[in-house]
């Protein structure tokens, strides 16, 4: 599989490579990295003719939207394909001095709101556009609307009754008028997807757990109403945060979180089908969800030039197609699931 042969997203003008670049890890959201080590990841992405990048404010709270742009404002525009996330207006703390943000290792000194009005959208993607140092993005996507974010149904009830009163209007006049090429929203459960497609016009979904190697959630409806409507899919977290990458070892991490004996056990037997068949884990989860007619892309964080190139390689690895039945017939994938085998001519 070709990591740097493109897609289409879904209803837009835009394609993405089937492998991309997930910015959360250049926003020092788990392991602190220099700029200059961030430049040099970014720039080996690159290279490897990788040409869809994905980030958003709430990434070190503005410092991945920094180091990306600080790259790819030197390239030509029309080499690339960028993605940045609305809903979240950064501002300064009360005490800048004491700071400190929670969520992540490092990243800048800002605090920050939830925004889903109309000027608060526009704040967001504005904003967004300063910290690139570029005067367009592709995509906007609504970021983290959903109840692990915000806690109870009734936050999200009042932020969603903020998009629809007047943030969604926002995001269709930047469409309309061409500014942006898309709209789409990051997912993290699965149940969200309907509730937006219910209610706008989505041309995509980032989808970052309920469709991997180790779940696949997403199928019993999710994704069939991705399919119906033309809307194109990005997954994010294809290592799920860990485990598909560590493999089924004490401490690996699950969901941003450590694996249970559960997951654990899976995880593990995953990773024996895919060693009977002298295959890496690793590349069996890259691979898997493209295997689906309505997944673009995959877009693995990375922090290091190595783990660009072994994702580059694991990318091309041949998976033989008695792999995918094994797992299937061992209960381990989902009865629907496509597989590479089905996976689009590119």
């Amino acid at each position: 599989m070709n990591p740097s042969h493109k897609r289409k997203l879904g209803k837009t003008s835009a394609s993405a490579t089937q492998l991309g670049f997930g910015g959360a890890q250049i926003g020092d959201m788990f392991v602190k990295i220099s700029n200059a080590q961030a430049d040099q990841v970014i720039r080996a992405t690159y290279d490897a003719g990788i040409r869809y990048f994905d980030t958003s404010a709430w990434y070190g709270r503005g410092l991945s939207e920094h180091r990306l742009g600080q790259f790819l404002r030197n390239q030509p525009r029309d080499s690339f394909v960028l993605s940045t996330k609305v809903g979240r207006v950064l501002y300064r703390p009360a005490d800048p001095e004491n700071f400190t943000a929670s969520e992540s290792i490092g990243g800048l000194h800002f605090e920050y709101r939830w925004d889903f009005t109309y000027d608060g959208i526009l704040r967001s993607y504005e904003d967004s556009l300063l910290r690139l140092g570029m005067n367009r993005v592709d995509l906007l996507l609504i970021h983290d609307l959903d109840v692990t974010e915000h806690g109870s149904e009734e936050a999200v009830d009042h932020h969603f009754k903020n998009l629809c009163d007047g943030g969604w209007k926002a995001l269709e006049e930047l469409r309309s008028c061409g500014e942006i090429q898309g709209i789409g929203a990051g997912i993290n459960i699965v149940g969200m997807i309907p509730r937006f497609l219910e209610n706008f016009d989505i041309d995509l979904f980032l989808i970052a757990m309920p469709y991997t190697l180790l779940d696949q959630d997403a199928l019993d409806g999710d994704l069939p109403k991705c399919a119906e409507r033309n809307v194109g899919v990005v997954v994010g977290a294809p290592f799920c945060s860990g485990i598909l990458a560590a493999g089924a070892v004490k401490g690996a991490t699950y969901n941003y979180a450590a694996a249970n004996e559960e997951v654990l056990t899976k995880v593990g037997r995953i990773q024996a089908v895919c060693e009977r068949h002298e295959v890496p884990l690793t590349a069996a989860a890259l691979q898997f969800p493209l295997g689906h007619a309505s997944v673009a892309s995959v877009i693995p964080g990375v922090f290091t030039v190595e783990q660009v190139e072994e994702n580059v390689r694991l990318m091309g690895i041949d998976i033989p197609a008695q792999l995918w039945d094994e797992l299937k017939s061992e209960g381990l994938l989902h009865k629907d699931a496509p597989d590479p085998r089905d996976a689009p001519l590119v």
